[in-house]
């Protein structure tokens, strides 16, 4: 099976080495988005902005692949501090309809350009 490579402008560039999604068969693996304005490239202000901001460049990757956030299977979230938990699930809430995603949510000591969210995700397409 051979892996399409997915690329949009309405989501950040990559900053290292990694494509923003790749797809494989109905399966879009998206890497983790954090809360960079695709346009200037610079990191929302807080939690929140940045964790919507992130769910706005997953959703927009998500559409260059052909589906949704409603075709998530599963989302890894990486948090500078879980204290943030709860305001990460409002905005998890706000996008999302039941039957909800398998999601992990980890804390970690540090996150690429001094984000405090990053949130990848698996989508399958039907």
């Amino acid at each position: 099976m051979s892996k399409q490579i997915i690329h949009t402008d309405n989501a950040p560039a990559a900053v290292g080495t990694y494509s923003q999604a790749v797809k494989v068969g109905d399966t879009v693996y998206i890497s983790g988005q954090l809360g960079l304005d695709p346009k200037t490239m610079t990191l929302k202000e807080g939690f929140k902005a940045q964790a919507e901001q992130a769910m706005d460049n997953l959703q927009a990757i998500a559409e260059a692949a052909g589906g949704s956030l409603a075709d998530t299977v599963k989302f890894n979230v990486s948090l500078t501090d879980l204290s943030d938990f709860a305001t990460l699930n409002e905005v998890f809430n706000a996008r999302l309809s039941a039957p909800y995603p398998a999601r992990a949510a980890v804390q970690v000591a540090a996150l690429p350009k001094d984000g405090v969210v990053e949130i990848e995700a698996i989508l399958h397409l039907s």
